[in-house]
């Protein structure tokens, strides 16, 4: 019975990180660490499509990672717990240190779609423009 609890709960515990793991998920998460946004708001900090980011905040609203609140014609979305805000800054400090590895790392994508490692550093070590990644 324990294995199958540990299995269960790695399970849960992976489908929180994929969450995370789509680019324009992750975008979105960014851009929601500075507080409340709308839609409108999103689509012009991610460059993404209205409908792609309307299509991922139900995602993320559906996993519990994004809250919205209606005020007066606009739906306002923000991250549901600051400790996905932390995550994400967590994230970013490891990084940092291994993005060298994630950069090679063939298992998980092939180098030629990634970016730079340099580019990758210079973001981690920028916090003021998140947008230079793209």
């Amino acid at each position: 019975m324990l294995l199958t609890t540990e299995r269960s709960g790695v399970a849960v515990r992976a489908r929180l990180f994929r969450g995370f793991g789509d680019p324009s998920r992750l975008s979105i998460l960014e851009a929601l660490r500075s507080g409340f946004h709308t839609v409108s708001d999103l689509v012009k900090e991610t460059d993404l499509s209205q409908s792609n980011v309307s299509n991922h905040l139900s995602c993320l609203r559906d996993c519990g990672l994004v809250t919205a609140e209606q005020k007066g014609r606009y739906m306002w979305y923000r991250l549901s717990d600051e400790r996905v805000g932390e995550l994400l800054k967590l994230a970013e400090a490891l990084l940092a240190d291994v993005a060298r590895g994630v950069y090679e790392c063939t298992r998980y994508d092939t180098p030629a779609r990634l970016p730079e490692t340099s580019a990758l550093l210079e973001v981690q070590t920028n916090t003021g423009n998140r947008n230079e990644a793209n």
